[in-house]
């Protein structure tokens, strides 16, 4: 590592003046962090993740979190939008990357010039009281949108089966914008074990089912059981599920989007809820 020559008068941050500058991909520490950005097993192992770009890293210190190291590249040192975050930080290392190491290690097209070395949250052991039992979601996309929907509608709590991805890679950090610093995610998770244990509703989504989600009771205590992209929920979640639900559907398709079929159900229960407290 060398120095970098002086503060950046954009930045008003202690350490700027003293900021490390890394330029090779040898440099051990750098090392670790792209073992971060393309290694589930790596971060299990370290429990530790990359935030990418400013709404993720703003989301997590909203979140009341500080991060244990900062990582920019040489635009950001110009950033007004990145000094404001960088002001909110307390006692945190910051390093500059070489503008090439940045971006072999952001997978965003046009980087924001900010990372984030956070450790893995660990989710508290509490009962559930809404919350959503996701069973091998395997696409990035869907799962972190899922994961947001779940925020967005006050989930307290979505559990993960083993075959699902990786909640804190990239792509699903980077899909549920935030999501994850207000809920409890657990993952690599018994889901019939969940399921059983869970304190109410059993609610699963099948084009058989003959009572409607719009004509089911979502007030008290329930869980969502969402399946499979292409295979859906297994036949033994399924068997689990204390209401089965359709979603009405009359125009010409067969089914949803597992993140959008997730979405409605959490949002209808919500709607219910909220109707709920309004009443004289």
């Amino acid at each position: 590592m060398s120095r970098l020559p002086g503060p950046s008068p954009f930045i008003n941050y202690p350490d700027i003046g003293n900021m490390k500058l890394i330029q090779s991909r040898d440099n051990p520490f750098y090392k670790e962090l792209v073992k971060l950005t393309t290694s589930t097993r790596s971060r299990n192992k370290a429990g530790k993740t990359l935030l990418d770009g400013t709404h993720l890293l703003s989301a997590y210190l909203n979140a009341g979190f500080q991060p244990l190291h900062v990582l920019l590249n040489a635009a950001a040192l110009q950033d007004d939008e990145i000094a404001a975050l960088l002001s909110r930080l307390i006692a945190v290392p910051v390093t500059q990357l070489d503008d090439r190491l940045f971006s072999e290690l952001s997978e965003l097209k046009t980087p924001t010039g900010i990372l984030a070395l956070i450790d893995l949250p660990q989710a508290e052991v509490k009962t559930a009281r809404f919350a959503l039992l996701l069973e091998a979601i395997q696409d990035p996309g869907n799962l972190g949108s899922m994961l947001r929907s779940a925020a967005a509608a006050g989930c307290d709590a979505v559990f993960l089966s083993p075959a699902c991805a990786d909640a804190w890679s990239p792509k699903v950090l980077r899909a549920a914008m935030g999501g994850h610093f207000c809920l409890a995610i657990h993952q690599q998770q018994d889901l019939k074990d969940v399921a059983t244990n869970f304190p109410g509703k059993l609610l699963a989504t099948t084009l058989q089912a003959t009572q409607s989600l719009f004509d089911c009771d979502l007030t008290g205590n329930v869980a969502f059981m969402m399946g499979n992209e292409g295979a859906g929920l297994s036949d033994e979640l399924r068997a689990l599920a204390t209401h089965p639900v359709t979603i009405p559907m009359p125009g010409a398709v067969e089914s949803l989007n597992a993140a959008a079929a997730t979405a409605i159900c959490l949002f209808e229960a919500l709607r219910q809820r909220l109707a709920l407290t309004i009443k004289p």
